[in-house]
């Protein structure tokens, strides 16, 4: 059986707007970035699995419930479905930043466990967001990684730089076009 190829997204700085440094924390206070659901919707007919993996310690923490996370991711989908995509699944570490869970990034256990859950091909995939950790968890687990130009500071190199998710989009698509079919098989 074929495996299929993702694109892993970040959630607040590549998919929501983020409040200085801190992620929405209730769903009125999230607000999508501009061109995001063009932009999964367009991975989505050509055939990439879309899946959102984002630290959310703020539950561990207690600053927000699951029920509040929740809601968020919620209404999180519906915006991208008012803009025709959708995503496969949304990965969530809660856990509290210090508590050493395999699933926060920089580790990358919750792109590997989607991967194994879903049948990816890591190497055909790709990682994209805004922060070091991202790069990180990305580059474990064995994507391409893109950088999504933010406030944010980083240090960690990323394979491709894009100012924004539908930028990046486009860039995994030519990509895609023209990477050279294995064993005349279409991919």
């Amino acid at each position: 059986m074929s495996k299929d190829k993702a694109v892993f997204l970040d959630r607040d700085g590549v998919l929501n707007k983020s409040y200085k440094f801190r992620p929405p924390n209730t769903p009125e206070e999230l607000i999508l970035l501009p061109g995001v659901p063009e932009a999964i919707r367009r991975l989505n007919a050509a055939g990439y699995l879309v899946f959102v993996v984002t630290n959310q310690g703020g539950v561990g923490l207690g600053y927000m419930t699951q029920e509040t996370l929740d809601a968020i991711h919620a209404k999180l989908v519906q915006e991208v479905a008012k803009g025709g995509g959708s995503f496969t699944a949304i990965a969530a570490c809660t856990h509290k930043p210090k508590e050493g869970c395999s699933c926060r990034k920089p580790k990358p256990g919750l792109i590997l466990d989607l991967a194994e859950r879903y049948n990816v091909d890591l190497g055909a995939s790709f990682m994209v967001g805004d922060r070091d950790v991202d790069l990180q968890a990305g580059r474990a687990a064995g994507t391409r990684t893109i950088l999504i130009k933010s406030r944010e500071k980083t240090e960690e190199p990323a394979d491709y730089t894009c100012r924004s998710l539908l930028e990046a989009s486009e860039l995994i698509l030519s990509l895609d076009s023209s990477r050279p079919l294995e064993d005349g098989v279409e991919g």
